[in-house]
């Protein structure tokens, strides 16, 4: 297969997982302009990647542009209130989501080892173990605190968001770490982390 052939092969892949995220029914004004809520964040995560590492492999690439793959389509109302319900509706959402893309890869030609591999890094298999996948959870780390951390502050009670904030703090790299310390946020959003990071008492 040559380099041409790959290129074409990932460009049809990136744009049948956006042509999948742009059904999304829930709106994100974005620019002006309302636009499908799945779809920008799944260029959100391509461009932070690019941003945090320019080098990433094709498959991290892919699994960063289809993490929220129609994600819409299992409403977290769905599963019972509580961790067990989220925990649930967490992993199923995983599954989904790999068995989407990975529907969407073997059509455009992505041989078995690669879809498998993409479905790996979406189910966040050997997280912390398997350096890829923690690239990927870095990402979507970074994403959150960059363009959801403000909606989720608004949303909740501060306790909730710290504990939040240290489950998300947990999950990252210690490069992970240090470069959501650079993000430029409001100081009211820097300080709910400094909390969230700062020993228990």
């Amino acid at each position: 297969m040559t380099e041409t052939e790959n290129t074409e092969r990932f460009r049809k892949a990136i744009e049948g997982f956006d042509r999948a995220n742009a059904d999304d029914p829930n709106m994100e004004l974005v620019s002006s302009r309302q636009q499908a809520k799945e779809l920008v964040y799944s260029q959100r995560m391509t461009a932070t990647l690019d941003e945090f590492e320019p080098t990433a492999s094709e498959v991290v690439r892919l699994a960063a542009r289809c993490q929220h793959i129609r994600r819409w389509t299992i409403p977290r109302a769905t599963y019972p209130e509580g961790r067990d319900g989220y925990r649930r509706w967490r992993t199923d959402l995983a599954q989904f989501h790999a068995e989407t893309a990975a529907d969407i890869l073997t059509v455009v030609g992505y041989d078995a080892d690669t879809v498998q591999r993409v479905q790996v890094l979406l189910r966040k298999e050997r997280l912390k173990v398997d350096a890829e996948v923690q690239l990927l959870e870095d990402v979507a780390c970074l994403v959150f605190l960059t363009y959801y951390l403000r909606a989720f502050v608004n949303q909740h009670e501060e306790l909730k968001v710290v504990e939040v904030l240290r489950k998300t703090w947990r999950k990252m790299s210690t490069r992970g770490q240090s470069t959501a310390l650079e993000l430029n946020l409001p100081d009211d959003l820097r300080s709910l982390i400094g909390l969230a990071i700062s020993p228990v008492e």
